[in-house]
């Protein structure tokens, strides 16, 4: 797992923002941290790190934003959070009932290619949102597609509020609503990102 500072000014509050899978700070770059630390994990395949999660200690407040894989990733780690925001994800990610159904991720899978990455990118975002440029090798990509079917959350990890968007077409909605037991409460794809414009709105929005 890597890690990437996206504002370090030793604020007094912090975000943890664990990414979804595939991309990297490209589909957050444009929101502004206020007054935020912003802590990035991602590429997950492995959940090795060579982060110090001694450096949390000084924040008096963390809180958690995690996206699609993200929200499974997250629960892994024992931070204690003082807020944690899941969006567009569940604890069962990779399910029939609750996740993205098995066959169709096995097949994206066996079939990943460089044309398939950018089919993929382009299905997460809304046809009018403009696509942000993710550093991200397509060998890369699916290896920690594959090492994501290794991985179970702890589900003891309880979320203080979901965002769901109406129009997922990578976890489907309907699967998100049948996991929650909440109805869509954003009109967005996948990445809702482009709704928003500094971090604290996710949170306090």
């Amino acid at each position: 797992m890597k890690y990437k500072w996206l504002n370090y000014k030793n604020n007094k509050k912090l975000v943890i923002f664990f990414n979804g899978w595939g991309v990297d700070e490209g589909v957050v770059s444009h929101l502004h941290p206020r007054n935020f630390d912003i802590l990035m994990f991602y590429d997950y395949n492995t959940l090795e790190t060579d982060f110090d999660f001694s450096v949390l200690e000084k924040y008096k407040q963390k809180y958690l934003i995690a996206w699609s894989m993200g929200v499974m990733i997250a629960t892994l780690f024992d931070i204690n959070y003082t807020y944690k925001v899941a969006i567009n994800g569940t604890l069962k990610p990779i399910d029939n009932e609750y996740g993205i159904p098995l066959r169709i991720y096995d097949l994206t899978l066996k079939n990943y290619n460089p044309r398939g990455a950018q089919k993929f990118l382009k299905s997460m975002f809304n046809k009018n949102y403009k696509l942000p440029e993710i550093q991200r090798e397509y060998e890369n990509q699916k290896s920690e597609l594959a090492a994501l079917k290794e991985y179970t959350s702890n589900f003891d990890f309880k979320y203080d509020k979901v965002i769901l968007s109406d129009d997922d077409k990578i976890i489907p909605t309907k699967n998100q609503s049948n996991y929650w037991g909440i109805k869509p409460n954003i009109r967005s794809g996948h990445s809702p990102f482009n709704l928003y414009h500094n971090w604290s709105e996710i949170i306090y929005g």
